[in-house]
């Protein structure tokens, strides 16, 4: 299933600035999703990180991956209109600075999830080369 930003909202209760997802490319509810965002100058985040070298901070390429998590974990009956909060990231792995005019690959898959806790394996993309990886544990309430 693909979704845009409109779709995406009624899934996942972030808005800007803080939605970090601009589109669902594919998503399997409950098992995987994959999603793109495009960074431009326009990013709050850029006015202060850093200054004259804009660098996507890497903990919101974390959540941008969260966020796709999210959607696909959020998409089943089960969960819908809840949250999904972080619990833990592990193996987390910064590979390439993510920049303007990047257009970020995230995919997450499922790989376990008891009860309202899942687990996640994520990376994010610039092209074929990786910028992110990590295992992210989510909390559904």
């Amino acid at each position: 299933m693909k979704l845009n930003i409109q779709e995406i909202m009624e899934i996942i209760p972030h808005r800007q600035p803080f939605l970090l997802i601009d589109a669902v490319e594919e998503c399997e509810p409950g098992v995987s999703c994959v999603a793109r965002k495009c960074v431009t100058m326009n990013e709050p985040f850029f006015g202060g990180h850093f200054p004259g070298q804009p660098v996507m901070p890497g903990v919101l390429i974390l959540e941008a991956l969260a966020q796709t998590g999210a959607v696909a974990a959020l998409s089943l009956d089960a969960y819908k209109g809840k949250t999904a909060f972080f619990g833990g990231m592990d193996r987390v792995k910064f590979k390439r600075m993510v920049v303007p005019g990047d257009v970020l690959r995230l995919e997450t898959k499922i790989i376990k999830m008891k009860g309202p806790v899942g687990v996640a394996e994520a990376v994010a993309y610039v092209g074929d080369q990786v910028a992110a990886s990590a295992e992210l544990t989510v909390i559904i309430k």
